[in-house]
């Protein structure tokens, strides 16, 4: 199976299922160039919603991590694997600076001050 979900994680099923998807991108277990399933077949394996599974989908395309192509599905997009690190990396960043009282907001000054 791709990705499983956290029942008790307290996140939403979407962003569950996109940090699921840039995890397996991130570890190599889905490659640049792989076809996902399609929505409808990913949210059966979960047990979810089909729009829930599109919008973690749009979500990755919008951070350019898949390619949507007619006729072709969706696929993972040739610059995946760098950037679904880095995009990890900074969801993680966040979070850990909100557990510290840190917004985003200076979360990004602090990183447009750094050398």
């Amino acid at each position: 199976m791709l990705l499983q979900l956290n029942a008790s994680d307290p996140r939403p099923l979407h962003d569950q299922v996109a940090g699921g998807l840039r995890r397996a991108i991130a570890e190599g277990r889905v490659r640049p160039g792989d076809r996902l399933p399609p929505a409808k077949d990913l949210a059966e394996q979960l047990d979810v919603n089909p729009n829930t599974v599109l919008r973690a989908l749009r979500e990755l395309r919008d951070e350019s991590l898949l390619e949507f192509r007619r006729g072709r599905g969706i696929t993972i997009a040739e610059a995946a694997e760098g950037r679904a690190i880095v995009t990890q990396a900074a969801a993680e960043l966040e979070t850990l600076a909100g557990k510290y009282g840190y917004s985003r907001a200076e979360l990004i000054s602090m990183i447009e001050r750094l050398p």
